[in-house]
C-alpha cells in the first residue's frame, strides 16, 4: 500500500532519489507531517478550497456519509464504505483517495524512469512512509530489486518494526536513516504511542550489521528539545553508533493543513518552530561528545 512516489527528491539521502512513501505506521507521532500515512489502508481526502459545492458527491453517495454545505464537504468516516462513487464525479477533484495497492514491478518500472538522475547525481531510492519496516516483505522485494540494478538503496524508519524483518532487509540497504525521538521510554510512549526499546534494539543491530545510518533528531519545542533531553539522545547515539552523523530536524508545520483533510485534530495547536538559539544549543551539546551535527532546514 504506497501512498506517494515522489521523484527529484533531495532530502531523503544522497543525490538525486526517488522516494516511495509506504502507508501504515505504528506510531503515531504528535507531530507528524503526513497523518495520510499512519493508516494502511486507503482513505478519502477532502479540499473545501477547491470544492465547487455542486453536491454530485452526496447524490450518489449510497450509505449518506457525504454531506456538503456552505462550508464544504463533510463526511461520516464510520458510514463512508470507501466505494469511490464520490471520488469519481468529483470535477474539481477536491474528493480523492490517498493510498492504493501498488506491486513490486510496478514500482521499479516507476523508480528506473530517472536512472540516470541516480547515476550522474549518487542518488537512488528511498522507502519513507509511514513506516518502512511496516510492509517488510515488499520493502526487502523492491530494495532487492533496486540492488540487483546496481541503485543505492535507502529506508527512512522510526525504528519500530520487526527485528527479524529489518535483519532480512539490511542486505539489500546502502543506508538507514534513523529517527531518534526521546530516550526516555515512557516519554516517547507519551509522544508517540510506543516505547522506544524495540527502536534502540533495532538500532543495535543496524551498527552490528555495519550498515551505514543517519540519526535523525526532530526537535520539537516542549516535547524533546530540553538541554536534558538533548543530551541524553546524543549519549545514545554516542554509545550505540558513534560514527554517525546526526542531523536535527527543526519542527514545521507544513503538513498541518493534511489533517483537516482527513477531519483530524492536529494537537500541537500553535507550537512554534524552535529558536536558532535552541537549536544551535542542541547542536552543540551532539558535538561535546565527539559527533559530527548539523541542522537540517
Amino acid at each position: 500500500m504506497v501512498f506517494n512516489i515522489q521523484r527529484y527528491s533531495i532530502d531523503d539521502g544522497p543525490g538525486i532519489r526517488t522516494t516511495v512513501f509506504m502507508k501504515g505506521c505504528p506510531l503515531k507521532c504528535l507531530w507528524c507531517s503526513n497523518p495520510e500515512s499512519q493508516n494502511p489502508w486507503p482513505e478519502l481526502t477532502h479540499r473545501d478550497s477547491v470544492c465547487s459545492r455542486c453536491g454530485r458527491c452526496m447524490e450518489v453517495c449510497d450509505t449518506g456519509a457525504v454531506s456538503v454545505d456552505d462550508r464544504g464537504v463533510h463526511i461520516d468516516r464510520k458510514s463512508c464504505i470507501r466505494c469511490g462513487k464520490c471520488v469519481s464525479v468529483c470535477l474539481p477533484e477536491a474528493l480523492r483517495f490517498v493510498g492504493r495497492e501498488m506491486s513490486v514491478d510496478v514500482v521499479f518500472e516507476e523508480i528506473l524512469r530517472d536512472m540516470d538522475y541516480y547515476r550522474h547525481s549518487g542518488g537512488g531510492i528511498t522507502v519513507s512512509g509511514g513506516e518502512a519496516l511496516f510492509q517488510p516483505d515488499f520493502t526487502e522485494a523492491l530494495l532487492k530489486r533496486c540492488r540487483g540494478a546496481g541503485m543505492h538503496t535507502c529506508i527512512d524508519t522510526s525504528g519500530h518494526g520487526d527485528t527479524s524483518a529489518l535483519d532480512k532487509i539490511l542486505p539489500y540497504t546502502s543506508l538507514v536513516l534513523f529517527d531518534l525521538k526521546h530516550a526516555d521510554s515512557d516519554k516517547h510512549r507519551e509522544l508517540t504511542g510506543r516505547g522506544n526499546e524495540l527502536i534502540l534494539k533495532n538500532l543495535a543491530l543496524i551498527a552490528d550489521r555495519g550498515v551505514p545510518v543517519i540519526i535523525r533528531v526532530p526537535v520539537i519545542p516542549g516535547c524533546n528539545d530540553a538541554d536534558e533531553e538533548i543530551a541524553a539522545i546524543a549519549r545514545i547515539v554516542a554509545e550505540m553508533t558513534p560514527s554517525a552523523p546526526v542531523n536535527l530536524m527543526p519542527y514545521h508545520k507544513y503538513g498541518t493543513g493534511k489533517y483537516k483533510m482527513l477531519d483530524l485534530e492536529y494537537k500541537l495547536g500553535e507550537l512554534a518552530r524552535p529558536t536558532d538559539a535552541k537549536l544551535q544549543r542542541a547542536k552543540q551539546i551532539f558535538k561535546s561528545l565527539g559527533l559530527s551535527c548539523k541542522i537540517v532546514l
